[in-house]
């Protein structure tokens, strides 16, 4: 990690650089629910015009007005309300009330509008920003981790955390500017029960605390264990053939069912102690505008310091305040909620990705690949190579063998730097290819595994994997080379035909030889194969490798079990749990009776037999 990166800003402000964008909408959707809040506050402050005039207490307003509040009212609305009477001034007090509170809803209605457009790109930018960074980060990072878990990370947490800074942020603020509306009411009508009001009001927020603090980490236990989820159904889709023919469809059962269960009372744990904000909150607030009430009332009457409509709309308001206190109190439990999403994408985030500078590499290499004294150990501190040297002359044909677990795969994954070396160098042409930029040292190799990838696509897309718009003819020559294209042209579709989910349309020879197209499409000039011609017959083999050596003078290094496919090559390099023992051609390698010969002894006497 780089946690110095963000210079320790919490998870909440690293969330608000995300809104940056759209800070303007969002200001606008906050700006709407601010007016909302002030239409609201204003149609309660008119049942002191509609109950004088509902129960024939004089005009709607008293000249002059005798407070704050009826001066707001009549400088808004004097004109409109006048000094009629009655029904009258009734009809216009009803008028009045309606178009506020259309105009409220509109806000409403806009404001919500316009938030929920800023949610929406919001989490799409943060899914697109850790998808991106994912793409950047070494192979060491996705070894450690369960994909499952990434998928979470990706799809559902960056979901679960816009709220935070957008639809739930800007309710908060519309709760709060509609309790400051309120509160500039409250006190216009009677200072003396506002601040009482104020100092009753805490006593909210210090109930509510012991909950909020234990939200968040509820909720990352919770967002830990969707990934389990997430990660067992992948592992059980992607093994669909394994589980089949083990028949281990019940174990399959049971254990996404443990997943789920944990899961699913995780949730509920943190949902439920979630959810008690609001009625925990909803009655802390009745206790204190029931108390207003009470002291309240000890102010009307004759030589009160409040008139009857003017408390009737101080209690009204005070009562509607409990709506926005329980709302707002609700904010902190839903940033908890979203926090918790959020820490763990911005730990995606926080990985040192790849290099991604350096020289340029020529794009054919002139001399040869150097592994000098290089020596690699996986973090469990198990070493996989010991000083091993070798030298890989441009064009030539090597083969790498040794016994499983011998490091024959970590060598190879050396070359295009899915890992670099803890000790010694890998040069080409004499420099060391640390110095080289990653994409351009990828772009020399092609690399065919044991199982090659192949994607729900057309045969074209996959050849031509990374290309937006290859062109046919290469594509084609590409899988003439490979031997694919007989097969290719017998599809129903030909190039576009869709191949399904890990091409399960083709043999697993075709299958390798689409791997071999792919990876010749651009014609590198270094071409690994790591055990690419395990699983297929004698045929298809004979055709990955006449395909692979080619006539263009590639460099080929091959990584394999069979003797059929590393007997012509021009070196093979055997290792042995980590160190190189021995090198050579096969027939030499034979007549030393040495590892090579032990390694492929039952394979050479079946060979040898009539």
């Amino acid at each position: 990690m780089n946690p110095g990166r963000d210079g320790g800003a919490s998870s909440y402000r690293r969330l608000l650089r995300f809104l940056r964008p759209y800070r303007w909408t969002f200001l606008a959707s906050l700006a709407l629910g601010v007016l909302a809040a002030g239409l609201e506050a204003f149609s309660l402050l008119l049942l002191i015009p509609f109950l004088r005039s509902l129960f024939g207490m004089g005009p709607p307003l008293p000249g002059g007005g005798r407070n704050a509040a009826e001066r707001f009212i009549d400088g808004i609305a004097g004109g409109w309300l006048g000094p009629e009477a009655g029904l009258d001034g009734l009809r216009a007090v009803c008028v009045l009330v309606l178009a506020a509170l259309l105009l409220k809803n509109l806000c409403v209605v806009g404001g919500r509008a316009l938030s929920i457009r800023t949610q929406e790109f919001l989490v799409r930018d943060v899914r697109n920003a850790v998808h991106a960074h994912l793409q950047r980060l070494p192979l060491a990072f996705f070894e450690r981790g369960k994909a499952g878990q990434l998928i979470a990370r990706v799809i559902a947490d960056a979901g679960e955390a816009k709220p935070v800074v957008t639809d739930a942020l800007a309710q908060a603020v519309r709760q709060v500017a509609t309790l400051a509306a309120y509160a500039v009411a409250l006190f216009a009508l009677s200072w003396r029960l506002a601040l009482i009001a104020v100092i009753l009001v805490p006593l909210v927020w210090l109930g509510l605390r012991p909950l909020l603090g234990r939200l968040r980490e509820r909720f990352r236990r919770t967002w830990d264990d969707h990934g389990e989820l997430v990660a067992a159904l992948q592992e059980s889709l992607g093994a669909v053939r394994l589980v089949k023919s083990r028949v281990a469809e019940d174990f399959e059962e049971k254990r996404f069912r443990r997943r789920s269960d944990a899961f699913s009372r995780r949730r509920i744990s943190a949902a439920t102690t979630r959810h008690l904000a609001s009625p925990l909150s909803e009655t802390l607030a009745s206790v204190v505008a029931l108390g207003l009430v009470w002291i309240g009332a000890s102010f009307v009457g004759s030589g009160g310091s409040i008139a009857p409509e003017q408390f009737v709309a101080f209690v009204t308001i005070a009562l509607r305040a409990i709506s926005p206190v329980k709302g707002f109190a609700q904010y902190p439990a839903i940033a908890a909620q979203g926090l918790a999403a959020a820490d763990r994408f911005f730990e995606i985030l926080d990985q040192d990705p790849e290099p991604a500078g350096g020289l340029r590499i020529a794009a054919d290499p002139e001399r040869e690949i150097r592994y000098e004294s290089v020596s690699f150990a996986y973090e469990r501190g198990r070493a996989a190579l010991r000083g091993v040297d070798l030298v890989i002359p441009r064009g030539s044909v090597v083969a790498i063998v040794g016994t499983s677990g011998s490091g024959k795969s970590t060598l190879v994954d050396l070359l295009p730097r899915f890992a670099d070396p803890q000790a010694g160098r890998v040069t080409i042409d004499g420099t060391d290819i640390r110095e080289f930029s990653v994409d351009s040292l990828r772009r020399l190799t092609g690399l065919v595994g044991q199982e090659p990838v192949l994607f729900h696509d057309t045969v074209t897309a996959n050849i031509a994997y990374g290309e937006d718009a290859p062109d046919p003819a290469a594509v084609e020559a590409a899988a003439r080379t490979a031997g694919a294209h007989g097969f290719i042209a017998g599809l129903p579709g030909g190039y576009d035909t869709v191949l399904g989910d890990r091409g399960v349309r083709l043999s697993t020879g075709q299958r390798q030889r689409i791997g071999i197209a792919r990876a010749i499409f651009r014609d590198p000039p270094i071409l690994i194969l790591d055990e690419a011609t395990s699983a297929v017959d004698a045929e298809t083999e004979t055709a990955l490798r006449a395909a692979a050596e080619g006539d263009r003078g590639r460099t080929v290094i091959v990584v394999a079990h069979r003797l059929s496919t590393v007997r012509e090559a021009d070196r093979i390099f055997v290792l042995e749990r980590g160190r190189l023992v021995d090198a050579g051609r096969h027939d030499a390698l034979v007549s030393r009776g040495g590892p090579y010969r032990r390694l492929f002894g039952q394979q050479l006497e079946r060979v040898s037999q009539p």
